[in-house]
C-alpha cells in the first residue's frame, strides 16, 4: 500500500494541526478500494504516528457517524458513510450558512475559482434549471 499523506508541510515542530490527522485518516479510506482496519490506515498514513492514536482517531470518526466500521475477525474495518464529493459539498454548506450574506460570499467564491471549474458550474446550474426536481 502506498503512502496517501506527506508528513506535516508547514509545521514548525512536526506536529498535525487540528483535524489533520482526521483528514489524513478519512483520506486513506476514501482512497482505498475497500474497508481498511487500523493497521492498513496506519501503512496509508505513515509510521510515524502510533497505531493507538489511529485507532483513537477512528473510534471518535465512528462514534460521530464520519466512519462505519463491521467487525472482522477480532478487529474492526472502517468505510467512510460518505464520499469525498459529499463530505466537501456538506462542509461547502456548512461554510455558506455561517457565512453570512450567501451572495457576497458566493461571488467571493465564483471569483476564486478557474475559469474552467467556472464554466462547470454554470453548466450545472442550467441544467439543474432545466430540469424537474
Amino acid at each position: 500500500m502506498r503512502t496517501i499523506v506527506q508528513r506535516h508541510a508547514g509545521s514548525r515542530d512536526g506536529r498535525r494541526a487540528a483535524g489533520q490527522l482526521e483528514s489524513e485518516v478519512l483520506a486513506a479510506l476514501w482512497a482505498a478500494d475497500g474497508p481498511l482496519n487500523p493497521a492498513q490506515v496506519l501503512e496509508a498514513i505513515g509510521s510515524d504516528v502510533a497505531y493507538v492514536t489511529v485507532l483513537s482517531t477512528l473510534i471518535r470518526l465512528h462514534e460521530r457517524g464520519t466512519v462505519e466500521r463491521d467487525k472482522h475477525g477480532r478487529a474492526h474495518v472502517y468505510r467512510p458513510v460518505r464520499s469525498r464529493a459529499e463530505t466537501a459539498a456538506t462542509d461547502m454548506r456548512a461554510m455558506l450558512d455561517g457565512g453570512g450574506d450567501h451572495e457576497q460570499v458566493l461571488t467571493r467564491f465564483l471569483d476564486m475559482l478557474p475559469v474552467a471549474d467556472q464554466d462547470t458550474l454554470r453548466s450545472l446550474v442550467r441544467r439543474r434549471k432545466s430540469t424537474p426536481r
